[in-house]
């Protein structure tokens, strides 16, 4: 039967084998799948553009309260990342991408409903903050599922792609969320406006409200298009990577990359907010908070290519480098005694964006290197899980030391992730150079 046919199963499916191969058809599932993953991460850091809001339409939030509300997600998320990472081989890449967009409703409806009422009890925003991370938990499950569909020789193009498109999703809501609050959204003028304190109508309802169709246009493509291959594992067969010593390696490797990446990009308005809010004629939070992510992501799209070409452990040991050196860079700006101290603030945290988007394309094509593809898919999942904590760690961190301790507890962090890099992949006679 024909492949494009979504009912049937590709039995035959082989990619290292060209007559077995249909790249066309490959593409094709990238493309649907990373829309999907896209508007993923857009649902992961809606909390994260609606916080810093919520204070100003007549929520009494305290800045741990708030730290901790955008955290929550990436708690959620590493949870859920857990459980997403074995599912790719039990259901399949349609029922899998199909099933997400459905539940990612739930979110986005839920905060479009609760911040209309400034009452709305604490743990109700916990809850929905925890329901978001259903968008950080997808990316356990659609990378190791589009990782089947492609050849190792483009493992690194077709893995940076959907990553780096998927991560813009973070930059995407940050970005959207302060233009659809200063306006009714079509069809929804009987959602009435918040007031803010100084009487200003602000619609941040529509932070939740204006991606709902473009999810059910995901749901309705991943129906149509998407289809499974012939990797299948049950729960327990998938628990031998854990013996694996690469595993844990690549673990802390990635924690490093997309573990800063996520928390920082989690955090990064209130950090803005506390650091340099309390200067004349402050940093808007929210004209910056987009920035960091979207380097970041684009980085890690455009490098899958370069990443095939000279393989991804030297691109890796560039991003440990680049991290260590940024974020002690940046360390000298935290705490800062004036307003001027802001653009040495930013600079280093976009240094630190750009670099971890360099290691999340490195490490992503090292892995289907590292291992066979059954176990690189659940490698690629576990590792993911860990490091989707970022935006928890980094919230909590923030929440009970200061800024300028915890960034010092990076660099040596980093420092230490480079030298593994280095020992295990990097160097000339590396055990696994990839």
């Amino acid at each position: 039967m024909s492949r494009l046919d979504p009912a049937v199963p590709l039995a035959d499916w082989d990619p290292e084998v060209p007559e077995r191969w249909d790249s066309r058809f490959a593409w094709r599932t990238l493309w649907v799948t990373t829309y999907n993953l896209t508007l993923a991460f857009c649902v992961w850091y809606l909390v994260s553009a609606i916080a810093p809001r919520l204070n100003q339409i007549g929520f009494d939030l305290s800045k741990e309260e708030l730290y901790w509300l955008v955290a929550v997600p990436g708690l959620a998320g590493g949870l859920m990342r857990m459980v997403y990472m074995f599912l790719p081989p039990i259901v399949g890449t349609r029922t899998l991408v199909g099933g997400t967009a459905t539940l990612m409703l739930m979110p986005m409806l839920g905060w479009t409903i609760a911040v209309r009422d400034a009452t709305t009890p604490y743990w109700v925003l916990i809850f929905l903050a925890a329901a978001a991370g259903i968008g950080g938990g997808a990316f356990s499950g659609f990378m190791p599922s589009t990782s089947y569909f492609f050849p190792k020789r483009l493992q690194g193009t077709a893995l940076g792609l959907q990553a780096g498109l998927g991560n813009f999703g973070v930059s995407l809501i940050q970005f959207l969320t302060p233009w659809v609050v200063g306006f009714g959204l079509l069809g929804t003028a009987a959602l009435t406006p918040q007031q803010t304190a100084t009487g200003e109508d602000m619609w941040l309802h529509n932070a939740g409200l204006v991606l709902v169709p473009w999810v059910v246009l995901g749901l309705v493509l991943a129906a149509l298009v998407l289809r499974r291959v012939p990797v299948e594992a049950n729960f327990r067969q998938q628990l031998d990577i854990f013996g694996e010593k690469h595993t844990w390696v690549m673990t802390a490797i990635y924690l490093m990359t997309f573990g800063a990446f996520s928390g920082f990009a989690a955090q990064f308005g209130l950090m803005i907010a506390n650091e340099y809010g309390g200067f004349e004629n402050p940093p808007d939070p929210l004209a910056f908070a987009f920035l960091g992510p979207l380097v970041g992501s684009l980085v890690r799209a455009a490098l899958g290519p370069l990443c095939d070409r000279f393989g991804g452990a030297v691109w890796t040991l560039v991003s440990g480098i680049g991290m260590t050196v940024s974020t002690v860079f940046t360390i000298f700006f935290l705490s800062p005694t004036d307003r001027g101290q802001f653009t040495g603030f930013l600079v280093g945290m976009l240094a630190i964006f750009l670099f971890a988007g360099v290691g999340n394309a490195g490490t992503f094509k090292q892995m289907p290197m590292i291992f066979p593809k059954r176990q690189a898919g659940g490698v690629i999942g576990w590792t993911a899980s860990v490091a989707a904590f970022g935006p928890f760690l980094v919230g909590i961190a923030l929440s009970v030391m200061a800024p300028r301790t915890f960034f010092i507890g990076c660099a040596v962090y980093f420092a230490a992730c480079t030298v593994l890099t280095w020992v295990y992949y990097a160097r000339p006679g590396a055990p696994k150079p990839s």
